[in-house]
C-alpha cells in the first residue's frame, strides 16, 4: 500500500512539473488536439474555425502589414467575444508557455497582428479587431457613430476581453495557464497597453508601450488645431505648408541645433535643448511663395503647430520637439499631407482628428472643423474621454501584481508629442517614486512614430520586456541600431529616462562605445 501511494504522489508531482503555471518548460505539447477545441464552451465566446498547420504565410489583405511565413506546426483559432470582439489566437505545437498579445494601430476594425513570427519561437500569439469591422480604414471612425458598445470594446473591453479569453483557450489546449503573458503595441497599442496596466494589471506580466495614444481628447484636439491652419478651407483641404517649407525648415533647425550634442548628423539627441528663432525664416516678398522662403501664413501655421495648445488659459498639450520635419513618412504624412504615400489625401492627423471629434465626440457626420473655436472644450469631450483616455496615473495595481512596463517614444515623432509621454511618466512618478523600480521610459533621437527616421531604433522589445519580468533584468539601458540592406549600420546607448546617452567627444558615431550616460 506504501509503494502504490509513493507512485501515486511522483505521478502527481511529474504531472505538476509538465504543466503548471511557474517555470515554463522549453517545449510544451498539447493535451487535447487542436480540433478538440470546436467544442470548448465559454461564456459569450463563439469559435468561428480552426485548423491545424503544418506551417503558413499569414497575410491582412485588409492592413498594409507583410505577410508572415511561420514555419513551425501550429493551430490557427478564431473567434468572436459578444457581438462583435473577434479575435485570433496562434497556437504552437511545441509552446514555451508564454503568451503574446499584439496591440493595434489608428481606429482598429481588423486583425493587426504584428507578432507572427513569435509564434515560429514557440509562443501562443493573440491579437483582437478592438470591437468593430472596418477593413483598411484605421483612420475612419464612422463605425462608432452612436454606438457606445462598440466605443467602450475600443476603448478598454476589447483588449482586456481577448486576453482573457485567449489564457482559457490556451489552459484548454496545453492543460496549463501561460507562465507569462505579454502585450507589445504602439501608437493605439502604445496606449492599450497603458490602459491595460491602469485598469486590468493582472492581464500581463510585461508591457511594451511605444508612442502611447493615451490622452484622445489631447492630442486629438491638438491636431483639430493643426487642421484648423494647415487646411483653412474645408472645402477644399489643400495644405498650406509644402514640403519645400519642410526642406528649407529642416534645413534651419540642423543649422541652429543639430551641433548641440557635438555631432553633425541631422539627429537631435535631445531636442530639448533646441531653443529654434522663428524670426530667421526668410519672409517670401510680395507674399509670392518660392522654394526659399516662407509666406506670412506659412509661418504662422508652422507656429502653430510647433506650440502647445492652449485652452482657457491651461495647456491641453504640449509643444512639438524640433527635427526631421522633411523627413520621409514624417510630417509630410503626419502633419502637412503631402507625402507620396498618401496623394489627393490630407495629413493622417486631420483623418484622425475630423473623425474623432465627428464620431465620438460630437457625433455628427457634418461636424465643422473649420468652425471649432473649443468653447466648452472639457466639458463637451467628457464623454469620450470617459472610454479612450488612460490618463490615470496610479499604477500601484500594477506594481502589486509585479507587472513590468517599457514605454518608449521617438524623440521625433510628429503624431503624438513625445514631451505628452514625458509628462504622463512624470505625473506617475509624483505618485510613486519607486516608478521606475516597475516602469521605465526610453527615448529614441532621431526616430519618428513608431518607428522610421535616420536614427537607430530597431530593438528585440519582447527579449527586453522578458529578460526584467523573467530574470529580474532591469533594463537601465538599452542598445538600438540601424539596419540597412540587412546590414547594422550604426549602434548607439539610450538610457533610461531622465538620464541620456551623449557624445564622448571622439570615436565612431555610429558606435555605441563613442557615448556615454549624462543626467
Amino acid at each position: 500500500m506504501k509503494s502504490r501511494n509513493a507512485i501515486f504522489l511522483l505521478v502527481i508531482l511529474l504531472f505538476v512539473t509538465l504543466f503548471s503555471s511557474g517555470q515554463p518548460t522549453n517545449t510544451r505539447k498539447a493535451c487535447v488536439a487542436c480540433e478538440q477545441l470546436k467544442k470548448l464552451q465559454l461564456p459569450d465566446v463563439s469559435i468561428t474555425s480552426i485548423i491545424s498547420l503544418q506551417r503558413d504565410t499569414i497575410s491582412y489583405p485588409e492592413t498594409w502589414r507583410p505577410p508572415a511565413v511561420l514555419k513551425s506546426p501550429f493551430c490557427r483559432l478564431k473567434g468572436i467575444i459578444s457581438k462583435e470582439i473577434v479575435f485570433e489566437l496562434l497556437l504552437p505545437k511545441n509552446w514555451n508557455g508564454r503568451l503574446l498579445m499584439s496591440g493595434n494601430g489608428g481606429f482598429g476594425g481588423s486583425i493587426q497582428n504584428d507578432l507572427l513570427y513569435y509564434v515560429n519561437e514557440g509562443y501562443a500569439v493573440t491579437a483582437t479587431n478592438t470591437g468593430h469591422q472596418a477593413p483598411g480604414m484605421e483612420t475612419d471612425a464612422s463605425w462608432a457613430l452612436n454606438n457606445m458598445e462598440r466605443e467602450l470594446n475600443f476603448g478598454k473591453l476589447a483588449v482586456h476581453r481577448t486576453a482573457v479569453v485567449s489564457k482559457s483557450i490556451v489552459n484548454a489546449l496545453y492543460c496549463s495557464y501561460p507562465a507569462y503573458s505579454y502585450f507589445i503595441g504602439c501608437s493605439r497599442g502604445g496606449g492599450q497597453g497603458l490602459m491595460e496596466a491602469q485598469l486590468y494589471p493582472e492581464d500581463f506580466n510585461g508591457i511594451v508601450a511605444g508612442a502611447p495614444a493615451y490622452n484622445w481628447m489631447a492630442f486629438g484636439a491638438k491636431f483639430i488645431q493643426g487642421c484648423q491652419v494647415n487646411y483653412p478651407d474645408p472645402n477644399n483641404p489643400k495644405p498650406v505648408i509644402t514640403n519645400n517649407n519642410l526642406k528649407l525648415l529642416q534645413e534651419l533647425v540642423n543649422q541652429q541645433c543639430d551641433e548641440l550634442d557635438g555631432l553633425k548628423d541631422k539627429i537631435l539627441n535631445d531636442p530639448g535643448k533646441c531653443k529654434f528663432d522663428f524670426n530667421t525664416l526668410p519672409i517670401c516678398p510680395n507674399g509670392q511663395q518660392t522654394p526659399d522662403c516662407f509666406t506670412n501664413e506659412q509661418v504662422a501655421a508652422i507656429k502653430t503647430i510647433y506650440g502647445p495648445l492652449i485652452v482657457e488659459g491651461k495647456e491641453v498639450y504640449p509643444a512639438l520637439p524640433f527635427g526631421l520635419e522633411a523627413e520621409a513618412t514624417g510630417w509630410d504624412l503626419w502633419i502637412t499631407g503631402t507625402s507620396p504615400f498618401m496623394e489627393n489625401a490630407p495629413s493622417l492627423t486631420y483623418q484622425f482628428g475630423t473623425s474623432l471629434f465627428k464620431y465620438m465626440v460630437y457625433n455628427n457626420p457634418d461636424w465643422d472643423y473649420s468652425k471649432y473655436d473649443f468653447k466648452n472644450f472639457f466639458k463637451e469631450t467628457k464623454y469620450a474621454s470617459a472610454f479612450l483616455d488612460a490618463t490615470q496615473t496610479d499604477y500601484s495595481g500594477f506594481k502589486n501584481q509585479k507587472g513590468k512596463m517599457i514605454i518608449y517614444h521617438g524623440w521625433n515623432d510628429p503624431c503624438f508629442s513625445a514631451y505628452s509621454t514625458i509628462d504622463h511618466y512624470e505625473q506617475a512618478l509624483k505618485k510613486d517614486q519607486e516608478l521606475p523600480s516597475y516602469m521605465k521610459l526610453f527615448l529614441l533621437p532621431g526616430i519618428l512614430h513608431c518607428g522610421g527616421g535616420p536614427g537607430p531604433g530597431e530593438i528585440d522589445w519582447i527579449k527586453q520586456i522578458r529578460d526584467w519580468v523573467e530574470k529580474g533584468k532591469a533594463p537601465d539601458s538599452i542598445l538600438v541600431s540601424r539596419i540597412e540592406n540587412g546590414k547594422t549600420t550604426m549602434t548607439r546607448p539610450v538610457y533610461a529616462y531622465p538620464k541620456k546617452a551623449v557624445y564622448k567627444g571622439s570615436g565612431d558615431p555610429n558606435s555605441e562605445k563613442s557615448f556615454k550616460a549624462e543626467k
